[in-house]
């Protein structure tokens, strides 16, 4: 089995972050990937990553940093695969990192998610994927069927809450 979606965190203290979105690939049945590399402790490595995505059939990539959020450009930067931007909240509640990634140069974009909302960069993922895969489409519908059935029980147990002036 081969990954289709790689997840790259700049060190394991972004893990508690990331791994939403690896639950959701799991939990979904794709295949992928989890690595450590960061843009300015292991540049080389990152550089290796990023230029052999494309032979090593990856079809996404999914990048989170913090603080000096460099690590999802970088890649963008050196592959022509989509790269997906997750800002980590690290300092400035995540502002910094945000801005690192969303304000990338002409020709090399970056999709970028909320700040640690790692679980919406695989759900953008997965509709990537769903493109050229009937399955993984279908997977995500239901996904979202899900989402929805989720706030239709909310809103019918909301009529079970009693205030005094509450009329529905």
């Amino acid at each position: 089995m081969k990954a289709f979606v790689s997840i790259i965190m700049g060190s394991t203290s972004d893990l508690p972050v990331m791994e939403k979105a690896a639950k959701f690939f799991n939990d979904m049945e794709i295949p992928f990937e989890m690595n450590a590399l960061s843009a300015h402790r292991t540049p080389e490595e990152v550089e290796k990553f990023a230029k052999s995505a494309v032979e090593n059939g990856l079809k996404v990539i999914i990048a989170g940093a913090g603080m000096a959020a460099h690590l999802p450009g970088v890649i963008a930067s050196m592959t022509s695969i989509p790269v997906i931007g997750v800002p980590i909240n690290a300092t400035l509640d995540g502002m910094d990192a945000l801005l690192a990634i969303v304000q990338m140069p002409p020709g090399i974009p970056v999709a970028t998610v909320g700040i640690n909302a790692s679980l919406n960069a695989a759900i953008l993922a997965a509709q990537m994927l769903g493109l050229s895969n009937a399955k993984i489409a279908q997977k995500v519908m239901n996904y979202k069927e899900g989402l929805k059935e989720k706030i239709v029980k909310a809103n019918k147990e909301l009529s079970s809450v009693k205030y005094q002036f509450k009329v529905n």
